[in-house]
């Protein structure tokens, strides 16, 4: 009976080897969640903190801020403006069918705001917010001046951490509302110059169906995206290794946890909303 060809690998020794990895893959994710969670609960306690000790770090917050205003307000208004006409001329067309086109304006300012707008700002967050700062502290992680901060007896955390936090937070729902004026301006312009629809049907039913209980659910949804943003690129950037490729794997990694993230957590918060706070008119 001839012998096996050691190079092929029998059946057993292939599912052991899949199992093995499947399971090193799963018990490293969640200790990689669990690392997560506790940078964000040190963050929001160290944040609290500074603020009550007075030394919270203004000039950074306020620096990060506005670094995140420059490279993503541009794109939320090129953003913005395909959501809105997407918006209005999808609804449109069915409602039109329906022979109901003053309720353009209501599926318009619906869409954007509840959907359209905190979803753009997290992708937005998530994809320029998310990769500058995975990769700044990527860099410094490998240069090994996170390591020289705890040498020197500065908490990385706070000196780093919590003003990207509290700038993410700070900018997430500014850009949210600059999402949402720019989406329902493009869908109007779209209702009355391609659709027909006159402008007081338009902001009537805008006025009926959406409240402004729809506008505090948009803002608390971007603010709960960019805290997720901001602490996921923080911890993969602040985890680093090997260099230049490190850095790279980090930020990668950093945005496609971020949108995957906050795709599910609009999962999430749209069946809450349609639960316990379901559409009313005005």
């Amino acid at each position: 009976m001839p012998d096996a060809d050691p190079l092929v690998p029998s059946p057993v020794t292939a599912v052991g080897i899949l199992r093995a990895n499947v399971s090193g893959i799963a018990v490293a994710s969640l200790r990689t969640f669990g690392r997560t969670v506790d940078l964000g609960a040190e963050a929001l306690h160290g944040g609290v903190t500074d603020l009550l000790a007075r030394r919270f770090q203004w000039r950074e917050m306020l620096s990060q801020a506005w670094y995140l205003i420059t490279v993503t307000a541009i794109p939320a208004i090129l953003m913005a403006v395909p959501f809105g006409v997407v918006v209005s001329v999808q609804v449109g067309n069915l409602i039109h069918q329906l022979g109901a086109d003053s309720l353009i304006g209501a599926a318009g300012g619906l869409g954007v705001i509840q959907q359209g707008a905190p979803i753009a700002t997290g992708l937005l967050l998530g994809g320029a917010g998310a990769s500058a700062i995975a990769s700044d502290l990527g860099a410094r992680t490998v240069r090994e001046e996170i390591d020289a901060l705890r040498v020197m007896g500065i908490d990385p955390v706070r000196r780093l951490v919590i003003p990207r936090v509290a700038a993410m937070v700070l900018v997430a729902p500014l850009l949210n509302i600059l999402v949402i004026f720019v989406g329902v301006i493009a869908g109007y312009v779209v209702a009355i110059g391609a659709q027909n629809v006159t402008p007081g049907s338009y902001w009537a039913t805008f006025g009926a169906f959406t409240v402004v209980t729809d506008v505090w659910i948009s803002l608390g949804k971007a603010v709960v995206f960019g805290f997720v943003v901001v602490i996921v690129a923080c911890q993969r950037g602040l985890e680093a290794r090997g260099g230049p490729r490190g850095v790279a794997d980090g930020v990668n990694a950093a945005v496609v946890l971020s949108v995957a993230a906050i795709i599910v957590m609009n999962l999430v918060f749209t069946q809450f909303v349609a639960m316990f706070l379901p559409m009313r008119v005005a």
